[in-house]
């Protein structure tokens, strides 16, 4: 038996040098020694061009096979070098979750011309104009292609909403007029702004009946061709919920019964993500926004934040079956949108509380292991998650008890089981030197232990029925296992 665990295999600013993929076949074997069980790829399709991250979605059919936008192969190589990857990766027996980017497109061949409605950006239910004509780059023709694969062509009806009017050379959200035009139902996607149907580039329209049957022509195709074993979801919170089930359905049912995906549902409320993993019939698990965000608060407020609180309003804690946690995201590092960096002096404990709990898919961040470069750096931090991972393996079995009693000074342990003798006791600080006195059970009676992660060097001898006093160092965590 084997801990999942998700490494998040991108970070914003890895260099266009278009050999990422290259570099993931490669490493294949070394991830598969640190205890990954799924990598989550970047967005393999063609994008704005050379050295878009592969959010600006331009042709889902492009892989980087075809001369377009500039380049051939995308931000991470070519369409070979991603099937060399997941092939290298399956091959160590590690399954392959692709980013799949399905609200908007960007980089249009050509301008159209139709009616729309200007949007009060603030509240998208509330038009500020009466319907006028602008031209948009909504018509996609992908001539670099060809027609291979597919020969569908994008055009203005198929959206919902833009944000530039070629027309007038003007910025601002614009719906769309038309038949059965209009953003998604209100109870469908988030509430922010009145309706947060509208994201970005030229909204696509999942009421239109060819969108949706071109977008199961192209899901067919991917999986086939690339053999990925799952999805994570862009943007789903300016997605219709029933759409999305109905996404879902059909790839599990019609292509492959045992896929299995994930959704970016940004939103820092249990309530609401509880109500769209319902709303989206029990189909996706999401990425812990919530115990992200708390990680956050607590590396910003020290000793004052109230370690007691940590797991408050997670998903991990309400529906741990459907969470993927996470300490950082491409999204929250530094110099982005979402920036929520957790605090470097936090960051370890904050990995301990994701990775050597029983609870939710932990992720690893790619920029966490191997470090990032440039305006908005950081040191990695891969010598301290080398030994949680390994810990992560071989300790995080049998009976958890939690130890979250005190403002300052929280522990748990993994007192483990037949099959795997060798728990774990892990004690976290945010303020001075603590020590928790906790039970290991009669299965580690009379034991010696010590700090995994090295930063103490006394041992700790546990009496005749498992107890021990387990200390950890100030602003700190330790992980104290078998000698």
């Amino acid at each position: 038996m084997t801990r999942s665990t998700l490494m998040q295999y991108f970070e914003w600013y890895l260099p266009a040098d278009h050999d990422h993929w290259n570099r993931l076949k490669n490493d294949a074997p070394h991830l598969k020694e640190l205890g990954i069980s799924h990598v989550w790829t970047p967005p393999a399709f063609k994008a704005t061009g050379p050295d878009d991250v592969g959010y600006g979605i331009y042709d889902l059919f492009d892989l980087g096979e075809f001369d377009q936008k500039g380049t051939i192969p995308t931000k991470y190589g070519t369409k070979d070098e991603y099937l060399a990857a997941i092939h290298a990766l399956n091959e160590q027996g590690i399954a392959v979750i692709a980013d799949i980017v399905l609200n908007h497109k960007a980089g249009g061949d050509y301008q159209e011309s139709f009616q729309v409605r200007r949007m009060n950006p603030d509240n998208r239910q509330e038009s500020l104009s009466e319907p006028y004509e602008i031209k948009g780059y909504t018509g996609y023709d992908f001539q670099g292609r060809n027609d291979v694969y597919n020969d569908f062509k994008w055009h203005w009806y198929h959206f919902t909403g833009l944000d530039f009017d070629a027309a007038h050379n003007e910025t601002g959200i614009y719906q769309i007029v038309g038949e059965n035009k209009g953003w998604a139902n209100q109870d469908q996607v988030d509430g922010e702004h009145g309706n947060y149907d509208y994201l970005m580039f030229n909204d696509i329209d999942f009421k239109h009946p060819e969108v949706v049957e071109h977008l199961k022509d192209w899901v067919k195709w991917f999986i086939e061709t690339t053999q990925v074993d799952g999805f994570r979801i862009d943007a789903a919170k300016h997605i219709g919920e029933d759409y999305i089930a109905s996404f879902m359905e059909f790839v599990r049912q019609e292509i492959k019964p045992d896929l299995y995906a994930f959704a970016e549902y940004w939103k820092d409320s249990e309530a609401d993500s509880q109500s769209y993993i319902d709303g989206t019939d029990y189909q996706l698990d999401l990425v812990d926004v919530p115990l992200h965000m708390n990680f956050f608060q607590a590396g910003n407020e020290g000793q004052s934040f109230d370690l007691r609180t940590i797991f408050d309003g997670s998903l991990v804690k309400t529906k741990p079956d459907f969470a993927v946690t996470f300490v950082e995201n491409h999204d929250t590092q530094r110099g982005q949108a979402l920036e929520s960096t957790v605090a470097d002096w936090f960051k370890p404990a904050a990995y301990a509380l994701i990775l050597l709990r029983q609870q939710g898919l932990p992720t690893l961040f790619y920029g966490d292991y191997y470090g990032i470069s440039g305006e908005f750096g950081q040191a990695a931090f891969n010598e301290i998650l080398d030994k949680l991972l390994a810990i992560r393996q071989h300790h995080t079995y049998g009976p958890q008890v939690d130890y979250l009693d005190h403002p300052n000074c929280i522990g748990w342990v993994c007192q483990g089981d037949n099959e795997h003798p060798k728990g774990l006791a892990c004690v976290i600080s945010n303020a001075d030197e603590g020590y928790k006195d906790m039970d290991m059970g009669t299965l580690n009676a009379g034991k010696v232990f010590v700090d995994a992660t090295g930063h103490r060097q006394d041992t700790i001898q546990l009496d005749e029925n498992g107890w021990g006093r387990f200390y950890v160092n100030p602003g700190s965590v330790s992980v104290w296992v078998e000698e």
